[in-house]
């Protein structure tokens, strides 16, 4: 198990754009799977949207591509990098998440070739879909 400060040992990411509280595990090159707590007090649940705050879809989005950087970033050959956005494909939401849900975010790593590759990500809340996708990444050096 890690926690925000061991996570944020592996990925650039900080808050208020770290988007993953806690890894459960993960498997350097392969896999990952962590948990976002979705709180009442988040940055953007003040204007999305006031009375019906529901976590925007390219927030999860995120959250799963963090997630799978990771397992990418914990790779000893990747250690100080950045993974970057390279493209999303296949992307549905099935259910709105909203505060008091824990998102469960697994990512697998499908198909990697030098810089790049692809990430398999599955969202749910109590079991229940919330959003899937592939992410295509790049992994480069940090400026």
């Amino acid at each position: 198990m890690l926690n925000k400060q061991q996570i944020e040992q592996i990925i650039p990411q900080r808050e208020p754009f770290l988007m993953i509280d806690e890894v459960e595990e993960y498997i350097p090159g392969e896999s990952c799977t962590a948990y976002k707590y979705v709180k009442e007090e988040e940055w953007y649940f003040k204007g999305h949207f006031p009375g019906n705050p529901i976590m925007p879809g390219v927030l999860i989005a995120e959250s799963l591509a963090q997630t799978g950087a990771v397992s990418i970033l914990g790779m000893e050959e990747n250690k100080g990098k950045n993974a970057l956005f390279g493209g999303i494909d296949k992307m549905k939401f099935k259910k709105q998440v909203v505060p008091g849900d824990t998102l469960k975010l697994e990512v697998k790593i499908i198909k990697r070739k030098g810089p790049i590759g692809i990430g398999e990500g599955i969202a749910t809340v109590d079991g229940k879909l919330a959003a899937k996708g592939e992410f295509t990444f790049a992994i480069v050096g940090q400026k």
